[in-house]
């Protein structure tokens, strides 16, 4: 739990300090207010199941994505996917699922199944536990059900992050560290999920 207390503290500074810019510092800098973005699926509705189709014990493929109300400052997207009720790794985070960076910031969506690969054709790159590839969901079926987190970041930079070889949990916190202080919005979507009973 003190580790995914970090990963949240460093989450909340971040968020944080771009919304202490937006009230203050933003205005000198002429940039606008931090936005909430509206981020959907057609696979499944905000707080509800996952289908089998998108989890490790289905096919596996990503769910379609969209957003909307990203500003006009915005370089690229951020897309990070974790299971918050898992601790994972060397204690410094919470089960990483599938996080995906330099989206170009003129996008809307991405669709269903995104091709596996370190870096697509557009430049945007991805990574999860297991490989450059989108892994979905797979809490046991005893228990309640996990929490499977969407966060789509809007951000004025693009980042020059490549990944860290040693560990995706590096890549990720050094992708956190990056974006600090240029977050511009940010949309949330959550998805449940336990494996079927035997």
């Amino acid at each position: 739990m003190k580790s995914i207390r970090s990963l949240r503290a460093l989450t909340i500074a971040i968020m944080l300090g771009a919304s202490a810019l937006s009230t203050s510092t933003a205005a000198a800098q002429g940039r606008a207010p931090m936005r909430v973005l509206t981020l959907t699926t057609t696979a499944f509705p905000d707080g509800g199941l996952i289908p089998a189709r998108h989890a490790q014990t289905g096919r596996d493929v990503s769910p379609a994505l969209s957003w909307s109300g990203a500003p006009d400052s915005t370089r690229s997207f951020v897309l990070l996917v974790h299971d918050v009720d898992v601790a994972q790794g060397d204690g410094t985070d919470d089960a990483l699922h599938w996080l995906v960076w330099n989206i170009p910031g003129t996008a809307t969506a991405l669709p269903e199944g995104v091709p596996s690969g370190a870096q697509l054709a557009d430049g945007t790159r991805q990574l999860s536990v297991s490989g450059p590839y989108y892994r979905g969901p797979a809490a046991p079926s005893s228990g309640p059900a996990h929490h499977y987190v969407f966060e789509l970041y809007a951000l004025d930079i693009t980042l020059n992050v490549q990944p860290t070889a040693l560990s995706p949990a590096l890549t990720r916190e050094a992708i956190m560290r990056a974006m600090s202080g240029h977050v511009r919005a940010k949309g949330t979507l959550v998805g449940l999920y336990r494996r079927p009973a035997p």
